[in-house]
């Protein structure tokens, strides 16, 4: 066992008896939103998992260790807190372990943690990927390297919309990671349900989505699977709304300056100001959307064994 590594009461019984187990991360909660709506959609978030079969374990660093499963204290703690606890991607996890320093962890750091842990599915928002003007700035999310060597199943509503989607596709056939469209053939884009771009394969059941990650792993490939989900109809935004904002808060973005892990945080905070919070509210509902599907998802893995 990873001495770092620090699996919660609740995950360690659900994974020793072979129950399913739900991967969260923890920037959605630091990062994503303001406090308290953050500790509230962080619960409502673990709740929805735990209506739907499954446990949640909400993954994070804290004081230096690894932690899979937190406390509702721990998320009260990382919700005050918010931004002014470190954003932590791969390269950060051996000096903020080394410091016994907090951390939260993205989309690339979940996936790690939950891997060392032997939880294989995993629920957040969106991925990152290819930004736009990659081919000059290099700047490409570290989420996307974690997908092509990290067997787990990442369950989003597609890349977000501030990036270079059809750069992302290429990038993760590249890595050989699997793009599945869970009940639709287009890739959505976050905030709405289609971007113009095709998954590699569509399928239409928890079953099927469990049945192909199984047989990936069973084969020994390496790398994860990602599942986009489309956020529900309802929720969905004006493509011509949320690509104005999106334009205008990329100028915004290089105007000032802002570049590296700084960008996505800064552009998500514009787009939810041009919008009138009207991305936010989309952003949790994809979220709970995500979750519902990654319990059920998980659920039936257990079966296969």
């Amino acid at each position: 066992m990873n001495k770092y590594l620090d699996i919660s009461p609740e995950v360690s019984a659900a994974l020793a008896a072979g129950k399913p187990v739900v991967a969260l991360e923890s920037t959605i909660i630091s990062h994503g939103m303001p406090y308290p709506q953050n500790v509230k959609t962080a619960l409502e978030v673990e709740q929805i998992i735990r209506d739907n079969g499954a446990v949640p374990a909400t993954i994070a660093i804290i004081g230096g260790h690894l932690k899979a499963g937190l406390t509702p204290e721990e998320i009260e703690y990382f919700g005050k807190k918010g931004p002014e606890i470190a954003k932590a991607s791969r390269r950060d996890l051996p000096v903020l372990v080394a410091r016994g320093q907090d951390g939260a962890c993205t989309v690339t750091t979940t996936m790690m943690i939950a891997h060392m842990a032997g939880i294989g599915v995993f629920a957040t928002g969106g991925i990152g990927g290819v930004h736009r003007g990659a081919e000059t700035t290099m700047d490409i999310s570290a989420d996307l390297e974690e997908l092509g060597q990290t067997p787990v199943m990442v369950i989003c509503a597609g890349a977000k919309s501030i990036l270079d989607l059809g750069l992302t596709l290429e990038y993760l056939e590249t890595k050989g990671v699997p793009v599945i469209g869970y009940g639709t053939d287009e890739l959505p884009a976050f905030y709405t349900r289609t971007s113009g771009f095709g998954v590699d394969y569509r399928l239409d059941t928890p079953a099927e989505l469990a049945a192909a990650f199984h047989a990936q792993r069973a084969m020994g490939l390496k790398g994860g699977m990602l599942v986009t989900n489309p956020i529900p109809e309802e929720y969905s935004m004006d493509p011509a709304v949320i690509n104005k904002a999106i334009d205008q808060a990329i100028a915004e973005c290089q105007a000032q300056g802002v570049h590296g892990k700084a960008t996505t945080p800064f552009l998500l905070a514009r787009v939810k100001d041009l919008t009138g919070g009207d991305s936010l509210d989309s952003n949790i509902q994809l979220v709970f959307n995500n979750a519902r599907l990654a319990a059920r998802t998980a659920a039936e893995l257990v079966k296969l064994g």
